[in-house]
C-alpha cells in the first residue's frame, strides 16, 4: 500500500510544473481529516476535518457530510471554531456533535439532515464530550465534569462554583497524591456519564467521588449503551491509590437508575467496553497486571446471560488497539500494531484471527450494514489521513480528496522498511526516509529519531509533531527505529526494555547508527539524533556514552531518575520500570540515570521542555540545560510556558520546527 500511495503522489507531482519540499507552512495547511461515521442505512458518512489558522494561532474544525461511495464533502456545521465528533441518531435523521462556537466549553449541537438546520442542545457548566445516542433516539449519553455532590443540578453547580471562586486565596491544601495529571491540576470536579434526554432533565448515571469514565489519553470509548437502551456499561478506576495502579474495572448500571454492578475483577486495566449488536455480549480491552501501563492489551468477552468471561484469540501476540463489532455479532474487527504498521484483523467468537490489511496505519473502523465493507481513516509516512473503504479480500479505496491539490505540489521523500541486527541477534525494524529528489552520488547528513513510551512504536503513519518528512525535506536521510520496547513485535520484545532502559535498546539503536553510517550516500561525520519523552531520555543517555553525533535534541527527556520519581504523577510508571522506589531499590535508578554521566557531555544539545508537563516535569529539562551550560557544551533551552508533554499550539509548533531543524542545520550542514 505504501508503494501504491507513493506512486500516486509521484503521478500527482508529474502533472504539475514544479514540486517543492514540504515546509512547516505546508504541514500546517494540510487538512486533518477525522474518523468516518457511517449512517445507519450505510449511505452517508459524517466526519470532522480540522484546519490550522496560523495567523490566529488557532485550530478550527467543521463537520462534513458525503455519500459513502465518495464525493465532495459538504460542510454542515458552523466551522468557525471547533465542531467535531459527529454521531448519527439511530433513525439516521439527526447528527449530533460537540462545538465550542458559543463559548469556552464544548456543548452538543443537533443537525436535522432533512432541513439542514442545527440547534444547540446542552448547556452544561463544564461542557460535554464523548457523545453517544440512546437506541430509541430520544436521549444522548455523554461525558461531563461535575461536582460530585451536585451532579447536573444547575443551582448546586452554580453555588459551588461561586463559593470556590470567592475563596480569599488560590493556595491548595493537598492530602493525597495524583493531585495533578499530565498538564492540569486535579480540581473539585469529577468526570461522570450523563443521560441527557432531548426533552426533559439530565441525570448523572455514575454519581460518586470518582471519575467514571477514568482519565485516558485517547478517551471517548470508555462506556456503551445496550441495544435495548436499558443498561450502561462503563469503566472506572477501582483503586484507593490511583497514583500507584493502572487498575480499572467495568460496571453495569440501569439507565433508569439503580446500583452499579462490577463485572470484571482482573488487577489490570479493563476498558473500552462495547455491546454486540444482538445484545448478548460485551467486548472490551484488558490488561492482566496493575501498575504496568504497557502490559499486553487483550480482547475479552462477557456473556450477559451467564455472567461468564473469556479471552478471545489468546495467541494473538500484539496489542489490541481498538475493537469494533461486526453487524452479525459473530466477529470483531480490531486494529493492532504490527512491525511498524497499524493493521486490521477480524477475530471471530471462536478466536480465529484473519488479517485484512498490511502497510500503513488504520484508525477508527466502521462496518457497513451487510458486514462486507469497512470504512476507516488511514495514513502513511508519505500520505496524510484520508477516509477509505476496505472490502473483504480487497484493497483500500480512497474516498476523500481534500489535500490532493496541496500534495500534488510537494515532493515528499521516499519511504521504506529496513532491518538490522540488534542485541542478542534480534532483527530491528526501522522506517527509512530519503530526502526528496534523492541523488545516490551525494553524501547526506542523517538523523536518528527515537520514539517515546518507552513502550510504543514509530508507525507508518502521518504525524504533525514528529514527522520524518519534515527532516527529510531539509536534506537529511532519516531513520525512525523500533528497538526493544516497541509494540508490534510481540509482548516479549515490548517487555525487554523494562528495568533495562539503556541496555539492549541502546545496542539496538547504536547498531542502527552503524548500519546508517555504512550507507555509501551517508556522511558518518554529520549525524544527529532527536527524541521526546523516553526518546529524550535516550538522547540524554547518548550524551554521556557516545561521541558519534554532532548534534542532539532532547525534548521532555528524563534526566535524573531519582528527581523524576519525586515530581512525576503516575508513580506506577517508575516503580514498574525500575523495580520500586529510589530509597528501597536504588540500584536501577542510579545505574540508568543519565545525570550520573554528565562529565562525559560534549555534544551540542538543544533542550526542549514545557512548563505544564507534569509527566516529565520541567525540572528535568532545566537540570540538563544547567549541566550543559556549566560544562561549556554548546546548548540552548527552548522553553514553552503554555505547553505540556507535547507542543500543540500552532505558533509554538512553528517555533519548535524552526528551532529543532535550525539546530541540526547549524551543526550538520
Amino acid at each position: 500500500m505504501r508503494r501504491i500511495a507513493f506512486a500516486f503522489a509521484i503521478a500527482l507531482m508529474a502533472a504539475t510544473t514544479f514540486a517543492a519540499s514540504i515546509t512547516f507552512e505546508d504541514l500546517a495547511a494540510i487538512k486533518r481529516i477525522g474518523a468516518p461515521h457511517l449512517s445507519p442505512d450505510g449511505k452517508w458518512i459524517a466526519y470532522d476535518m480540522s484546519t490550522i489558522d496560523l495567523a490566529a494561532n488557532a485550530r478550527r474544525s467543521g463537520v462534513y457530510l458525503m455519500p459513502s461511495v465518495g464525493g465532495t464533502g459538504k460542510l454542515i456545521s458552523d466551522g468557525t471554531k471547533q465542531d467535531e465528533g459527529p454521531v448519527w441518531s439511530p433513525d439516521g435523521k439527526t447528527i449530533a456533535w460537540v462545538s465550542n462556537r458559543d463559548g469556552s466549553t464544548k456543548q452538543v449541537y443537533l443537525y436535522d439532515v432533512a432541513s439542514g438546520k442545527s440547534r444547540k442542545l446542552t448547556n452544561l457548566r463544564n461542557g460535554a464530550g464523548s457523545v453517544k445516542w440512546a437506541p430509541d433516539g430520544k436521549a444522548l449519553v455523554l461525558v461531563s465534569d461535575v461536582y460530585p455532590d451536585c451532579g447536573v443540578a444547575p443551582d448546586c453547580e452554580k453555588s459551588t462554583a461561586e463559593a470556590l471562586e470567592k475563596q480569599p486565596t488560590k493556595a491548595r491544601v493537598i492530602n493525597s497524591l495524583l493531585f495533578r495529571h499530565w498538564n492540569t491540576w486535579r480540581e473539585a470536579t469529577r468526570t461522570h456519564i450523563i443521560y441527557y434526554p432531548l426533552a426533559g432533565e439530565p441525570r448523572d448515571l455514575t454519581p460518586g467521588a470518582f471519575d467514571a469514565p477514568p482519565f485516558s489519553i485517547g478517551g471517548g470509548d470508555e462506556f456503551d449503551i445496550s441495544p435495548d437502551g436499558r443498561e450502561l456499561v462503563y469503566a472506572r478506576d477501582t483503586e484507593t491509590r490511583p497514583e500507584l495502579s493502572t487498575n480499572s474495572d467495568l460496571f453495569l448500571v440501569p439507565v433508569a437508575g439503580g446500583g452499579a454492578k462490577r463485572i470484571t475483577t482482573r488487577t489490570g486495566a479493563d476498558t473500552a467496553p462495547s455491546y454486540s449488536p444482538d445484545g448478548k455480549y460485551i467486548a472490551w480491552r484488558s490488561q492482566a497486571r496493575a501498575g504496568y501501563e504497557s502490559d499486553l492489551w487483550e480482547l475479552w468477552l462477557y456473556e450477559r446471560a451467564t455472567g461468564t468471561t473469556r479471552r478471545l484469540a489468546a495467541d494473538f501476540p500484539n496489542w489490541i488497539q481498538s475493537a469494533t463489532w461486526g453487524p452479525n455479532s459473530r466477529s470483531i474487527f480490531i486494529t493492532a500494531p504490527e512491525k511498524g504498521d497499524n493493521v486490521i484483523y477480524e477475530i471471530t467468537l471462536d478466536g480465529a484471527a484473519r488479517k485484512l490489511s498490511n502497510d500503513g496505519s488504520a484508525g477508527h473502523i466502521e462496518v457497513s450494514p451487510d458486514g462486507q465493507t469497512l470504512y476507516l481513516d488511514w495514513s502513511s509516512l508519505d500520505r496524510p489521513a484520508d477516509i477509505y473503504t476496505l472490502r473483504r479480500g480487497g484493497t483500500l479505496n480512497r474516498l476523500t480528496a481534500h489535500n490532493d491539490a496541496l500534495l500534488g505540489k510537494l515532493d515528499l521523500g521516499e519511504t521504506s522498511d529496513v532491518y538490522w541486527t540488534g542485541a542478542d541477534g534480534a532483527q530491528i525494524q526501522s522506517h527509512f526516509i530519503k530526502p526528496p529528489s534523492f541523488d545516490p552520488s551525494k553524501k547526506y547528513p542523517a538523523i536518528v529519531l527515537i520514539h517515546g513510551g518507552p513502550q510504543g512504536a514509530w508507525s507508518d503513519s502521518w504525524s504533525y509533531r514528529w514527522n520524518p518528512q519534515m527532516f527529510a525535506a531539509r536534506g537529511y536521510v532519516v531513520i525512525a527505529p523500533n528497538p526493544r520496547g516497541s509494540s508490534g513485535f510481540g509482548q516479549k520484545f515490548v517487555e525487554e526494555i523494562s528495568r533495562d532502559w539503556a541496555g539492549k535498546v541502546y545496542v539496538d539503536l547504536m547498531n542502527g547508527v552503524t548500519w546508517l553510517s555504512n550507507l555509501p550516500y551517508v556522511d558518518p561525520g554529520r549525524l544527529g539524533a532527536a527524541g521526546g519523552s523516553y526518546g529524550g531520555y535516550m538522547v540524554n543517555w547518548i550524551l554521556g556514552h557516545s561521541d558519534r553525533f554532532k548534534a542532539l535534541v532532547s525534548h521532555a527527556g528524563v534526566y535524573n531518575l531519582e528527581s523524576m520519581y519525586g515530581v512525576t504523577e503516575e508513580l506506577w510508571f517508575p516503580e514498574w520500570e525500575f523495580g520500586g522506589n529510589p530509597w528501597d531499590n536504588p540500584e536501577l535508578f542510579q545505574k540508568w540515570s543519565p545525570h550520573r554521566f554528565a562529565k562525559n557531555f560534549n555534544t551540542p544539545t538543544l533542550v526542549v521542555h514545557g512548563e505544564l508537563d507534569f509527566r516529565v516535569p520541567i525540572g528535568e529539562g532545566i537540570q540538563l540545560f544547567t549541566t550543559l551550560q556549566r560544562r561549556g557544551v554548546p546548548s540552548r533551552l527552548l522553553y514553552f510556558p503554555d505547553e505540556g508533554h507535547w507542543v500543540l499550539k500552532p505558533q509554538n509548533s512553528k517555533l519548535w520546527h524552526e528551532q529543532v531543524l535550525g539546530w541540526f542545520d547549524q551543526y550538520l550542514k
